[in-house]
């Protein structure tokens, strides 16, 4: 995996514990989750896509 690769798997793995934290403390939002869901896919490419 490239630098960038496993800055976007950082992020989004810091962007699930803030989703969770807030769905935790002040109920679940479903944009939030989605974009979460859309950041996930992003990294997954980004990955996928690299490694070829």
């Amino acid at each position: 995996m490239s630098g960038s690769t496993k800055t976007m798997s950082g992020l989004t793995i810091g962007a699930l514990v803030v989703t969770t934290a807030y769905t935790v403390a002040l109920g679940s939002n479903g944009w939030l989750w989605f974009g979460w869901v859309v950041l996930g896919l992003v990294t997954i490419g980004m990955a996928a896509t690299r490694d070829t």
